[in-house]
């Protein structure tokens, strides 16, 4: 079984999904900030200074009485909150992340342009001296 195991792990795809994983989640975080350094402090300019981080709704009040300048206060207080403009940067997030996987298999696929059908080998001589006797 530990044979049949490190045949399993040692195979090709194994090795491939394992390195994938480990530059997704680098890449992950270099999106990451892509968003949260650079995209969303320009919509939050344009926006009049809305900070989508701290964007929330009150669910239930927590032991300290709000209200609560930002998401990390409100939940030091033990209040219940809808963090909508967390989710309005994971969405951003996922549409950068689409993005950037749609243009890397489009840039594959391009590097990968079918070729023609190779051309039909050329007929052996006893063939043609047979079809020019027929």
């Amino acid at each position: 079984m530990l044979k049949e195991f490190k045949d399993f792990a040692m195979k090709g795809n194994v090795l491939d999904m394992a390195i994938g994983v480990v530059i997704g989640a680098a890449f992950g975080k270099i999106v990451d900030s892509l968003v949260k350094d650079l995209i969303m402090p320009v919509i939050s300019l344009m926006t009049d200074g809305v900070d989508f981080n701290n964007m929330f709704t009150v669910l239930r009040v927590g032991s300290t009485p709000g209200p609560y300048a930002t998401v990390e206060a409100a939940t030091k207080a033990g209040a219940l909150t809808f963090n909508y403009g967390v989710f309005i940067n994971t969405v951003v997030t996922f549409i950068i992340v689409a993005f950037a996987v749609f243009l890397l298999v489009k840039a594959y696929n391009a590097t990968k342009k079918a070729e023609p059908p190779p051309a039909p080998p050329a007929t052996p001589e006893d063939v043609v001296l047979l079809r020019e006797i027929r």
